[in-house]
């Protein structure tokens, strides 16, 4: 059975630059006439909290997004994944990025048929559902059957792929104020994001990274994947088995047992270590709506889009810092921070230190389960460590004076990896076998 549509259907998307940069610049005076608000509830009434002012500002801000899809949608969805770089409004929101945001109308499914096969749905399948059953921030999927058989078919949304570097431009004011960065620390990260948006958006490469990756890591246990087809595939439009199973918000719901959390922990962290360690290349995409638990109690892995590609020269400089050894050698510590650009020549030696001892504290944290046989990623413990820990560096003020645009772009898609799969593996509950060493001793 279909779920029930969740958000309204969007009849048009604004593609042009100018309807979209309007569409930035209304929220903008939206968000504007909300501090207003705020301010003049706060004078009357001095104890007034912000939760009221960031309820209103993530709502109209999601709208926004929410109508211009793509890369604009896609940051939200990004910034929601880390829950402590936002207010918890902004999270609740931009998470209805991952799987739940607004769908096209069937109208404008049948335009992107007609451009891109010069057919409609029905003309090659045998049934196609009118309401999408996913939406996300870069496409949405309906099912699809033929010959007894059934497809997911995810169609991309129009003008997505064309608008990529203009509205990063855009949504940079909004994501530099949530995120309080420099403008020069946030083009680190928004070049590093174009270019990935650009591959996500490239459906052909999709695919054929899809079957790539699924054919390595067909030996993991309890890991599944959909088999693609090509020959309903575009550029655009791509097609794969249909696979009946819960959405992992939603098999969270049915309170698994343990054994099942662990199962499911066990497979999601072998996929993961193994692309790093053997492929060279990692799924960097790890949300809640990009995976499916199966009747079997078997994960399976959607949406190969977003694929970091690791340079060995970097992985390997990078994985050292989570060896244990390096983590009690000071000095082999700062040969390989200098390496990889996070502390610089031109860095006084009060800077150097103070840094240091940030990195020491951050990949400490982050290597802790690299150093036992098994790792118990229920204890919430670790995990407010971490999150005080973030906190606390982005109160630093002598660290908020340096340059913060640290470090390779490589390692941005990684640390995104390795914290979405730590709060993944957080919201399961699981203990783990730590059956891969990134590092070499």
């Amino acid at each position: 059975m279909e779920p029930e549509q969740k958000a309204k259907e969007l009849d048009a998307i604004p593609i042009s630059k100018i309807k979209r940069a309007a569409k930035i610049i209304g929220t903008g005076a939206k968000v504007g006439g909300n501090y207003i608000k705020y301010f003049a509830k706060k004078t009357v009434k001095p104890s007034t909290s912000k939760d009221s002012l960031h309820e209103d500002n993530a709502a109209d801000i999601y709208a926004a997004l929410s109508e211009m899809k793509g890369s604009a949608l896609k940051v939200a969805q990004m910034m929601s994944m880390d829950n402590q770089v936002l207010p918890k409004a902004y999270q609740d929101k931009f998470s209805l990025a991952q799987f739940n945001a607004p769908p096209l109308s069937y109208p404008l499914v049948l335009k992107s048929f007609q451009q891109y096969f010069g057919k409609r749905p029905n003309e090659i399948f045998d049934e196609f559902s009118r309401n999408a059953i996913h939406a996300a921030s870069i496409g949405q999927v309906h099912r699809a059957e033929k010959d007894g058989r059934l497809f997911a078919v995810k169609i991309q949304y129009p003008g997505v792929a064309d608008a990529i570097s203009s509205d990063l431009k855009l949504v940079k004011p909004f994501a530099s104020q949530l995120l309080n960065m420099k403008a020069s620390e946030m083009q680190l990260y928004m070049d590093e994001v174009e270019s990935k948006l650009i591959e996500e958006t490239d459906y052909e490469l999709e695919l054929k990274r899809a079957v790539e990756i699924s054919a390595a890591s067909h030996e993991i246990e309890n890991i599944r994947f959909p088999k693609y087809y090509p020959e309903y595939s575009n550029k655009r439009i791509i097609t794969m088995d249909w696979i009946e199973g819960k959405m992992f918000p939603d098999f969270l719901k049915t309170n698994p047992s343990q054994e099942i959390r662990n199962k499911i922990g066990q497979a999601m962290w072998d996929f993961y270590l193994f692309q790093m360690k053997k492929l060279n290349r990692v799924h960097a995409d790890p949300h809640p709506g990009n995976f499916i638990v199966n009747e079997a109690n078997e994960l399976c892995v959607l949406d190969f889009g977003c694929i970091k590609e690791i340079p060995v020269e970097f992985s390997t400089a990078y994985y050292q810092l989570l060896n244990p050894e390096i983590l009690n050698d000071e000095s082999r510590q700062i040969e390989l921070y200098e390496q990889l650009q996070l502390i610089k020549n031109g860095d006084t030696p009060q800077q150097k230190q103070l840094l240091l001892s940030m990195f020491q504290q951050s990949i400490g944290l982050l290597a802790q389960p690299f150093h036992v046989d098994s790792f118990d990623f229920g204890n919430d413990a670790y995990f407010t460590k971490i999150y005080v820990m973030g906190d606390e560096i982005a109160k630093n003020k002598e660290l908020r004076k340096m340059n913060n645009a640290r470090g390779s772009a490589h390692a941005i898609y990684i640390m995104r990896t390795f914290f979405g799969l730590y709060s993944l593996l957080n919201q399961l509950k699981a203990e783990v076998k730590m059956n891969y060493k990134l590092y070499e001793k």
